[in-house]
């Protein structure tokens, strides 16, 4: 079987080399996401293509010298390629001089395989979303949150989505991390906090994101779909919990649906006040996950 294809002929990322272990003066092969193609000109006046190679565990540049025109006209931006070269230090940083670069045909591949992963593992993750849950003892509230992120048809997709497209938690599997974190931290703030609502504030923590899971699209970086560009986040996750939530009373969905809402501000929606303590602490604690993340992952500006 070629290396990088599976038993039914997929690319896979791993390839040969995965670009995190790749070493100065290593010949090296694999598949990977073209992230970035320039094709630019020498001092000398020769022309070269200028890469960027992606694979889920780092980038590294590159760069083509050797029949430019031929092997560049056989890929873009945004391909998977398997490419063939070595790794050089140039300037002072890891880089690839590029061989032979050939576009595996897109049927063959799948995008995410690409992409950055969440840390955490993924059955650890749904363990505790499945215990977070069931600390939902509302069952009104507690039947919305299965059917959302459980048995509902946004259900997979909320276990592949990332919070960001470049902010916290901007990785395939980000938003079910996320969503843990800002429920764990809601069974503390409830222990501290005995008169709030523990049942709606676990249950707006849990899907407060929801939306996410129709914002992103997925290829050689994550994008914005239509939606997502047009509407966002909390509109889209208003219009799948107001569905999940039709057999609420009216009281107890509005109240579900105004600490989702508000889970960026008041500001956001033009409102002068919380509407409830529950929107006030769900807002504070999904700031100081994906803050505490932000710096975390890319330091404090």
């Amino acid at each position: 079987m070629e290396s990088g294809a599976t038993e039914t002929g997929r690319e896979t990322a791993d390839g040969d080399n995965p670009v995190a272990e790749l070493t100065p003066g290593q010949a090296f092969s694999g598949s990977y996401v073209c992230a970035r193609k320039d094709r630019l000109t020498a001092r000398n006046g020769s022309v070269y293509l200028s890469l960027e190679l992606r694979d889920r565990t780092g980038t590294i540049p590159a760069r083509l010298f050797r029949e430019v025109d031929r092997i560049g006209l056989g890929f873009e931006r945004g391909d998977v390629i398997t490419v063939k070269g070595r790794v050089e230090r140039f300037r002072g940083q890891l880089s690839a001089e590029i061989d032979s670069a050939v576009k595996v045909d897109p049927g063959r591949v799948d995008p995410t395989d690409f992409l950055p992963m969440a840390y955490r593992n993924r059955e650890e993750l749904e363990g505790f979303l499945e215990h977070l849950t069931r600390e939902v003892h509302n069952e009104g509230l507690r039947r919305v949150v299965e059917t959302l992120i459980f048995t509902g048809p946004a259900a997979e997709e909320f276990r592949r989505a990332p919070c960001t497209r470049a902010g916290h938690h901007s990785y395939v599997g980000g938003l079910i991390e996320h969503t843990v974190a800002v429920a764990t931290l809601v069974t503390e703030t409830c222990t501290l906090h005995p008169r709030l609502n523990s049942d709606l504030l676990m249950a707006s923590a849990l899907i407060h994101d929801i939306g996410k899971t129709g914002e992103f699209t997925y290829g050689a970086e994550i994008g914005l779909s239509e939606r997502g560009r047009t509407l966002g986040h909390l509109q889209i996750g208003a219009e799948l919990i107001t569905e999940a939530a039709a057999g609420l009373e009216t009281g107890e969905r509005d109240a579900l649906l105004s600490c989702v809402m508000c889970h960026h501000g008041t500001d956001a929606l033009r409102l002068r006040h919380f509407p409830s303590p529950e929107a006030i602490a769900l807002y504070r604690l999904n700031a100081l996950d994906a803050q505490v993340k932000t710096a975390l992952e890319h330091g404090i500006n």
